[in-house]
């Protein structure tokens, strides 16, 4: 243990001390001066120490960081700040220079809050647009000399305090270290490096270290409490890399006309650009007492995987015979394929059209208006087998899901299987055990995301009976699977359905509720000649996924032609219960005529910088570049799909033409609109 006299050692380990000390000091600051939160009144004592307990580990995170340079300097084999003066004076300038900008934006923080009520973010550089008035607002509002001054002197007094450390270990006497204490020293201290960067040290997956983010913070989803336990340098960090270009209004105004007729607004508004209406309890509602709702996302299934579809090889049989007994819809489409986009848009009724990363990465929207919120008197639950914070998706789930219980990975039972966490099977086994918990005084809804049918395809041990099949790899990729285990993945998926179908029988909720069971995206890759070469050619068969509303103790079975849209899940929903409520998404119920005549779902057929976007029907297609140039009509049901046929049907060309771009450009619009007020 002879490496722990290590000079180096001390001075990471003191100046990271020294740092963080700090840093949880400018915490408290925050917490009694300037935040809502009041321990023990506003908020329960429990609730706030844990928020700072996830703050302090932001905090720990940023000392480290700030360190590491300086550490690095040290740490060289030969030529180091250890002997030269050169470098130890870069590794001075370093932390200097690094003190003053964070120390600047913590106090530049606290002016941001007690002005606007929210964290320092990238949306502030938006001031430097105006640097005259700005600063002469500055000037006006606040004591500048005052905090200047302030300024200063913290930064003077913590750089002392970090080149007297410095002097005191790198000047003492010399300790020699044996080779192998130093291999190992470092090793270690490698080890517990990353497990400070990671901000866990418990559930941790090697196999899917998802760090703490800034989403951790809004476990409660409660906006201010979340507040308290964000890091304002971090966070500003995590929203640079949101695009300053939210959306074009001058095209959401262009098309508001259209949209807004297209959503049947009450009063349409185009200066205020209004999306909002109040939809009154429908005449289709169910009769009786509240059912529960069930939503189950299914993990990377298409149509294509669907025997219920066209599959040849029939690897679907229980959710084909449940298409028999249910509401079947053979034209539904998820506006963006990805799996974080998928769960955006069917809690929030938004297309997530986000160019770069999902909206979900997005800190300033995340906070959603959702219609799960009008189900007063359930009980919410959401439940994935693996953690929620890829993708940031729990950010979404806590902070736009009033009252949600969500279960993830590190509360289960059982094991992981993979990466992705516990088994599907043992999701819905355990799943299904909260359900007979909860009391019996309230409906429930539960929202259950799936992951098993994605690579690696793992098909565990412990599966129930589940046989795995050994088909020709030829056989299954003309049946639209890449390999033979993508083909038992989709088949165990389906296997899993009938079990969770079986398991809801015996708990005694399957007669009284409502199972909503979706694709996210399709992932074939190989041929799907047993389907319309429309989707092959098209892309379409990537947003073309099946889509079931299951409830035979409630609904007749019904098969329906014409397209819908994942973001009229829950209106329809709503619709079904009876509730009377207020909107401005983009989503509308199933059994309400459309205004636009036959129903058309807006799409995003290529993702990226400069995205391809569509409106489809039943039978057209309708795409163009992002920015409106390179329209295009297509029959879907031709030899030829690709085929412009846009002067065979003028009429649907023109109806198309104005709703692809104003429900694309609205839905960008809507990602910010339809974030609540916090």
């Amino acid at each position: 243990m002879s490496w722990l006299q290590s000079r180096r050692l001390h001075y990471f380990v003191g100046g990271v001390a020294i740092l963080f000390g700090l840093l949880v000091a400018l915490r408290m600051v925050f917490l009694f001066g300037f935040s809502s939160v009041t321990g023990g009144e506003s908020h329960p004592w429990a609730l706030v120490l844990e928020t700072l307990g996830i703050g302090v580990r932001f905090d720990l995170r940023l000392a480290v960081l700030l360190m590491l340079p300086a550490m690095l300097l040290a740490w060289l084999p030969r030529w180091n700040s250890v002997r030269s003066g050169l470098l130890r004076g870069l590794s001075r300038f370093w932390l200097l220079l690094a003190l003053a900008v964070v120390l600047l934006m913590y106090f530049i923080d606290f002016g941001h809050y007690a002005y606007l009520g929210v964290r320092l973010n990238a949306s502030a550089l938006k001031f430097l647009g105006d640097v005259q008035i700005s600063q002469q607002m500055l000037w006006e509002s606040y004591p500048v000399v005052w905090i200047t001054l302030g300024w200063l002197a913290l930064l003077v007094l913590s750089v002392f305090a970090l080149f007297r450390l410095e002097r005191i270990t790198f000047d003492r006497q010399v300790r020699p270290i044996s080779l192998w204490a130093r291999i190992w020293g470092s090793a270690a201290m490698v080890v517990v490096v990353f497990f400070v960067l990671i901000g866990r040290t418990s559930n941790v997956n090697l196999e899917n270290p998802v760090p703490l983010r800034w989403n951790d913070a809004f476990f409660a989803g409660d906006s201010q409490l979340g507040a308290l336990g964000l890091n304002p340098v971090l966070f500003f960090y995590d929203t640079l890399k949101v695009p300053q270009e939210r959306y074009d209004e001058a095209q959401v105004r262009q098309y508001y006309p259209q949209v807004s007729a297209y959503l049947g607004v009450d009063a349409p508004d185009a200066e205020q650009l209004d999306f909002s209406r109040r939809v009154p309890a429908q005449p289709h509602q169910l009769a009786g007492a509240a059912p529960n709702v069930v939503f189950i996302m299914l993990e990377s299934l298409g149509t294509t995987a669907v025997g219920a579809y066209g599959n040849p090889l029939n690897p679907t049989p229980n959710l084909d015979r449940l298409a028999e007994q249910s509401w079947f819809f053979r034209h539904f489409y998820v506006p963006v394929t990805g799996t974080a986009k998928t769960v955006w848009a069917s809690i929030s009724g938004v297309p997530d059209v986000s160019r770069s990363e999902t909206a979900t990465r997005n800190p300033l929207i995340t906070n959603q208006r959702s219609l799960i919120n009008e189900l007063e008197g359930y009980h919410k639950l959401y439940t994935i087998g693996g953690n929620s914070g890829w993708a940031n998706m729990n950010a979404l789930v806590r902070q736009s899901i009033d009252g949600i219980q969500l279960y993830e990975e590190g509360y289960w039972q059982s094991r992981n299987v993979d990466v992705w966490g516990i088994s599907d099977l043992d999701l819905f086994k355990e799943t299904d055990q909260l359900l007979r918990d909860l009391p019996q005084n309230k409906p429930f809804f539960a929202y259950i995301q799936t992951a098993g049918n994605h690579r690696p395809f793992t098909i565990p041990k412990d599966n129930d009976g589940f046989e795995v099949i050994d088909r020709p790899l030829e056989e299954v990729q003309a049946a639209g699977s890449r390999s033979v285990e993508q083909y038992n993945a989709a088949r165990l998926l389906d296997f899993n359905i009938g079990r969770f179908m079986e398991m809801a029988k015996a708990g005694g909720y399957y007669d009284n509720t409502i199972f909503v069971m979706f694709g996210d995206h399709n992932t074939r890759i190989a041929n799907i000649d047993y389907m319309k070469p429309a989707f092959d050619q098209l892309g379409l068969e990537s947003n073309n996924v099946p889509l079931l509303i299951h409830a035979p103790g409630l609904l007749g079975a019904r098969e329906f032609d014409e397209a819908v849209g994942l973001t009229d899940l829950l209106p329809t929903i709503a619709g079904l219960l009876g509730i009377e409520y207020d909107t401005q998404s983009m989503g509308r119920d199933l059994l309400t005529p459309p205004p636009e005549g036959e129903r058309v779902v807006p799409l995003v057929l290529r993702e990226g910088t400069f995205p391809l976007i569509g409106a489809v029907t039943k039978d057209f297609l309708l795409q163009m570049n992002h920015d409106g140039s390179e329209p295009s009509l297509h029959d879907l049901h031709s030899a030829t799909p690709l085929d412009n046929v846009a002067e065979q049907y003028p009429e649907e060309y023109q109806r198309l033409l104005p709703l692809t771009r104003g429900l694309y450009e609205t839905a960008r619009y809507m990602l910010y609109d339809n974030v609540r007020e916090q």
